[in-house]
C-alpha cells in the first residue's frame, strides 16, 4: 500500500463521501458522489467507483474502511439496523470485498465518528470517548484506548434505540420510531425529532435549523423547543454516562453546531449522574462533518488484532 495510505468511505443516505489519509493523518485526496437511494446494486457500484477513482487520481493503492448507517451482524455477515433500509439483510461487506478484490473493514458510522475524534480530534489523549451523532438519526460509539468497543451483536455503544430515561408524563409512550417501537432516543433528540416536537406542541412546521435560528432571534416558542430537546438529550446522555463512564463526550451531526448545547448540557446532566463527581466534558468535534469519513479510514489504524468488519 502506497505510503500506508488509508481510504475512508462514509456511506450516507444522500451522499457517499471518500477521503484518503496519509500515515500522518493528513488528507491526500477527497471526493463525494450522490447516494443512489433505495438501490442496493447501484450503492455497491457507487462505493467501488469512488474507491477506484480515489486510487487512480492519487496514484496509490490503499486500505479501505467504510462507515455505514448500521452494522454487520457477526451471526450472519449481513447488514443490520440501517436506517438506509435497502442495505439491511444484504451481505454488503462480502459484496464489496468481491467487487474490490480485497479485504475491507466496515463499522457503524457513529463508531467511525467516535474513532476519528478519539484518534486526532476532540477526544485525543483521553482514555475513553463517547461519540454522539445528532443528525437525521441518533447514534453513538464508544472508543477505549484507541479501539472501538463492540460485542457479539455488533451494537456496542448504540443508544438511539433505547428509551428516553426518566420520562415526564407527557413523554410516554413517546413518538413512533422507524424501528417499530415508541419513544426511542432517536425520536426525541435527532433533527427531525426536534422539528416533530415543535410541530406537535406549537403547530408550526419548521426544520431544526429554522428553530435554532428563530430561537437566536428571541422567539419564545423556539427557545422552549430547544430547552425541551436539551433536557431530553441530557437525560439520555446521563444514562450512557452511568453505564460507560466515558472521560469525554463529543457531539457530532448537524445538531452539534448548536452552541447552546455545550453551555447547557453539563448542568442538565449533573443531577442524573450516579456519582459525587458530576462533571462531564461535552465537546464539539474537531473535524466536523469529516469525522465520519476520517474514522472510516482510521479503521485500519487500530491494532491488527482488531477483528475486521466489526461494527
Amino acid at each position: 500500500m502506497g505510503a500506508h495510505a488509508r481510504i475512508g468511505i462514509d456511506l450516507g443516505g444522500t451522499k457517499i463521501a471518500g477521503i484518503v489519509l496519509g500515515s500522518d493523518g493528513k488528507v491526500l485526496a477527497q471526493a463525494r458522489v450522490d447516494a443512489p437511494k433505495g438501490n442496493y446494486t447501484k450503492t455497491l457500484d457507487s462505493v467501488c467507483g469512488l474507491v477506484t477513482s480515489l486510487e487512480e487520481n492519487g496514484g496509490i493503492e490503499a486500505s479501505v474502511g467504510i462507515g455505514i448507517p448500521g452494522s454487520v451482524s457477526p451471526a450472519t455477515g449481513n447488514t443490520q439496523n440501517a436506517n438506509s433500509t435497502w442495505l439491511n439483510a444484504r451481505p454488503l461487506k462480502q459484496d464489496l470485498e468481491t467487487s474490490l478484490n480485497r479485504q475491507v473493514r466496515l463499522a457503524n458510522d457513529a463508531n467511525c465518528f467516535a474513532l476519528s475524534e478519539a484518534m486526532d480530534g476532540a477526544g485525543q489523549g483521553a482514555a475513553s470517548v463517547f461519540g454522539v451523532i445528532l443528525g437525521t438519526g441518533c447514534g453513538g460509539g464508544l472508543v477505549v484506548n484507541g479501539r472501538i468497543i463492540d460485542g457479539p451483536r455488533a451494537i456496542g455503544g448504540e443508544w438511539g434505540h433505547n428509551p428516553l430515561p426518566w420520562p415526564e408524563a407527557d413523554e410516554t409512550p413517546g413518538p413512533q420510531c422507524w424501528c417499530g417501537r415508541k419513544g426511542c432516543m432517536e425520536t426525541w433528540v435527532s433533527g427531525p425529532a426536534m422539528a416533530g416536537d415543535h410541530e406537535r406542541v406549537f403547530g408550526e412546521t419548521l426544520s431544526a435549523r429554522d428553530i435554532a435560528r428563530n430561537a437566536g432571534a428571541g422567539c419564545a416558542k423556539a427557545n422552549e423547543t430547544l430547552n425541551s430537546h436539551a433536557s431530553r438529550l441530557a437525560r439520555g446522555l446521563a444514562g450512557v454516562i452511568n453505564i460507560f463512564d466515558p472521560e469525554r463526550v463529543v457531539l457530532g451531526g448537524g445538531l452539534s453546531n448548536m452552541g447552546h448545547l455545550y453551555e447547557q448540557l453539563p448542568g442538565l446532566i449533573a443531577p442524573y449522574i450516579f456519582s459525587d463527581n458530576t462533571a462531564i466534558d461535552i465537546l464539539s468535534p474537531v473535524h466536523g462533518a469529516e469525522s465520519g469519513v476520517r474514522g472510516a479510514a482510521w479503521l485500519w489504524g487500530m491494532a491488527e488484532s482488531e477483528t475486521a468488519g466489526r461494527k
